[in-house]
Order: C-alpha cells, then sequence, then structure tokens
C-alpha cells in the first residue's frame, strides 16, 4: 500500500474502520489485487466476519466525472439482486484523509472468461444483468441526461465515436506518433463516421449496460456455478446490444488472450444471448444493431490504444503495466490496423 500516499493511515483510520465494523485494535492484511489503468485494487479479510472484500483506490476517471468512485458504487448497488456482480459496503469519494476515491465490495472467486469455452456463460451472465429493471425516468445533472443515476447518451454510437476523436487527438498532437498512422486512424474515423451516420435512432428496451467486456472483468467458475462480472467503472443506461458489440469485437477479445472470434463463434454468442433472456425484455433488431457496435468499438479500442500509449511515455505516472504498455503497441502496429480497416470496418 505503500504505492498511495496516505492510503495505510486511511485503512488504519477511525471513520474507515467503524463503517466496516472493524475494531480499532484489529491487524489487517492487505494484499495486491489486479489493477487496471484508474484504480488500484487490494484484498484483505474481515478479521471479525473472516469474509474477503476488495479495497478500490480510484486515480482517475475516464468519464471524466468528479464523483467516479460514487458513480461505481451506484451502479453496483443498481445491479446487486442480479447475482451477478460484486455487493459494494462503502465508498468514500470526499477526498478528505486521501487524494482518491474509495470503495470497498465483496471479493468474487473465478477465473477469466475462456471464448473457446465459455460463450454461453458469458451470454447467461450479461443475459442477467441487463434484465435488470431500470426506472426510465430521465433527469439532468451537470448537462447530462441522466437516468436512475446512470449517464444516457443521446446517440452511443456518436458518442463512442466522439470519445474516439477526442482520444485520437492525443496522438495525432504528440511527436512519438507516426504520421502514417495518424492518416490511417483519420481515415478509419471517417468511416466510422459514415457507420453512425446510417443508424437511425434507437427507442428499444434499455439497462445499465457495463461497455467495457474484456475476458479478465469476467470471473467464470463453470456450468452451473456463479459467474460474474466485475470492474463496472464505465456503466451507462443505453441499449444492451453496446455490450454485446463490445464483448465481440476484436479489440475486445485480443486484449487479453490474442483470440480474434470467428463469424460462427459470434453468431453463436448471440443465439445464447437471445436463448438466456427468456423473453424478459426485446431483442428484435439485436443483429442489425451489431453491425454498427463492433467496428465502432473497435475504432474505441484503437484510439484508446493510441492516446494510452502516449500518456504512459510520460513522466510520474501512478499506474504503468508493462504488459499493457506492449499490447497497445500490438494494437498500433500497421498490420493490426490494416486488419481492422480492411475487415471489421467493411464487414459490419
Amino acid at each position: 500500500m505503500d504505492k498511495i500516499k496516505g492510503l495505510k493511515e486511511y485503512a488504519k483510520g477511525a471513520a474507515y474502520r467503524d463503517a466496516l465494523g472493524i475494531p480499532a485494535d484489529a491487524q489487517v492484511l492487505y494484499e495486491p489485487l489486479a489493477q487496471g489503468e484508474y484504480n488500484i485494487n487490494y484484498m484483505f479479510r474481515h478479521p471479525s466476519t473472516g469474509k474477503r472484500l476488495v479495497l478500490r483506490v480510484n486515480t482517475g476517471s475516464q468519464m471524466h466525472l468528479e464523483n467516479q468512485i460514487e458513480y461505481e458504487y451506484h451502479a453496483l448497488k443498481l445491479l446487486e439482486s442480479s447475482g451477478r456482480t460484486p455487493v459494494p459496503v462503502y465508498v468514500d469519494g470526499s477526498k478528505k484523509y486521501l487524494d482518491y476515491g474509495v470503495l470497498v465490495m465483496e471479493f468474487l472467486e473465478g477465473g477469466s472468461l475462456n471464448y473457446r469455452k465459455d460463450l454461453k456463460l458469458a451470454a447467461e451472465c450479461l443475459a442477467d444483468i441487463h434484465s435488470i429493471p431500470v426506472n426510465p425516468e430521465v433527469m439532468k445533472e451537470q448537462g447530462r441526461d441522466v437516468v436512475c443515476g446512470l449517464i444516457r447518451p443521446k446517440n452511443p454510437l456518436q458518442a463512442i465515436l466522439d470519445e474516439c476523436n477526442e482520444m485520437a487527438e492525443t496522438y495525432y498532437h504528440s511527436e512519438l506518433g507516426e504520421l502514417s498512422k495518424k492518416k490511417q486512424m483519420e481515415r478509419m474515423l471517417f468511416t466510422g463516421q459514415k457507420i453512425v451516420d446510417g443508424i437511425g435512432d434507437y427507442d428499444g428496451y434499455c439497462c445499465c449496460v457495463n461497455t467495457e467486456l474484456n475476458s479478465g472483468n469476467f470471473l467464470i467458475n463453470g456450468e452451473g456455478k456463479p459467474n460474474y462480472l466485475v470492474d463496472w467503472e464505465k456503466p451507462l443506461y443505453g441499449d444492451p446490444v453496446q455490450d454485446l458489440g463490445h464483448f465481440l469485437a476484436p479489440t475486445t477479445t485480443f486484449w487479453k488472450t490474442d483470440v480474434i472470434l470467428k463469424e460462427e463463434e459470434m453468431d453463436r454468442f448471440v443465439k445464447e444471448y437471445k436463448g438466456a433472456v427468456k423473453g424478459r425484455f426485446d431483442v428484435s433488431g439485436l443483429e442489425e444493431r451489431l453491425k454498427a457496435f463492433v467496428p465502432v468499438t473497435c475504432l474505441r479500442g484503437i484510439t484508446w490504444c493510441a492516446m494510452a500509449w502516449v500518456e504512459y511515455q510520460k513522466p510520474g505516472r501512478l499506474i504503468r503495466n508493462g504488459e499493457t504498455f506492449r499490447k497497445m503497441e500490438d494494437y498500433l502496429d500497421g498490420e493490426f490496423l490494416r486488419m481492422i480497416e480492411n475487415k471489421t470496418l467493411k464487414t459490419f
């Protein structure tokens, strides 16, 4: 915990311990757990209950939110009845005693998803999460449409593409970026805009969507056992197909496993998902919307890597993962970019 200044002291503080029911004199061992680009996680065992918990420290917001950790906590509370997400037990986004937001949630068992074996289990997990009812009343918060505490983009596809263009600017303006790749990205984003412009407004079923469905965010225990989806850093209120598109996109599957799904595997996943929904919500038109969400999601993966590749090389970055940096370079490799441009952007 030395990596984060003041965290040890915070975890010994009365406010934190009282909220969790940890005796003041109890010894608690915090062990490093998997970390992302904007969060550092620790696992610990509650000294009184023996229950394993996760302490999650948020170091930044991809969504540009001041209340990032509270936003994630709210989504987890909303989805608690699904039985597919970790139950949150404590949140502190005040930054009064620490420079970062803090969340404590239950620790869940499971291994990463295997795309060759676990497509059915992932489909069932997503179907249960997407089936959780959300009050559709729209409110305004800081100029954004918000539904039940979740941001609702007016046009989800355009919102993704806008984010892509914003992230690409970091690469465009960096001396580290290659001119040929800058031009290629511009060309791919132009194609992405044509895809978005060809899709009409969606007014069908909406729910809480995760938006970041790489294999490491699933915790798989097997058929007939509990399987989960963790890491709810960027949830939105929107079309469930946004999650399916992210799950199937080659930029997602390739991230941790080097797998790119075949067309028949994608079709099988969609069939399993529709079967798992079991009539709980309308899935009509799902396949057609996927034809837009998959390629636009790929553009998000490419432009995020371009932005992060530049930022990773800035001095003083708190979180820096060598494996992640190498993967970014794989995504920015000319051959990989050509595959996305010539196959995915033209197939869908």
